[in-house]
């Protein structure tokens, strides 16, 4: 077997259906940095990651019935400020029942989110906590 492999998330890519509300969803709610913009689209910095909003005639802007989401890793004293900022903005789509603080949220085209305060560590840590919850770590 190659020691070839991935090194992480490069980038994320949402389609959108409105560009100009797309953009202030991201930069004024969520706090994401504009990095360029044009006609169809729009580079966004979010801590390390970099996002794609993409104009797309073909997006549905309504809710997926999936558990599929992006989760916005939140420094723990910025949680409840900013959860309190994007439940003036956003619908919420599931009650947090795990580990670490989270608030999950739909974004303008129904883009399944998280703010989420914690790491895989402190998620591997919590099961390690609870051996009776099923999960094999290793």
């Amino acid at each position: 077997m190659s020691d070839a492999k991935i090194s992480g998330l490069n980038h994320v890519t949402l389609s959108v259906t409105d560009l100009d509300r797309s953009v202030t969803f991201y930069c004024e709610v969520l706090g994401c940095a504009l990095r360029a913009r044009w006609g169809e689209g729009a580079y966004l910095e979010a801590g390390p990651l970099w996002l794609c909003l993409s104009v797309d005639t073909t997006a549905r802007p309504a809710e997926r019935p999936d558990y599929t989401h992006f989760a916005f890793d939140v420094a723990a004293d910025h949680f409840e400020a900013l959860s309190d900022r994007v439940r003036a903005h956003a619908t919420l789509w599931k009650q947090n029942k795990s580990e670490g603080a989270s608030l999950y949220f739909l974004d303008p085209d129904g883009h399944r989110m998280e703010l989420h305060v914690g790491s895989l560590a402190s998620r591997l840590d919590a099961y390690r906590a609870n051996p009776s919850s099923g999960v094999t770590i290793f």
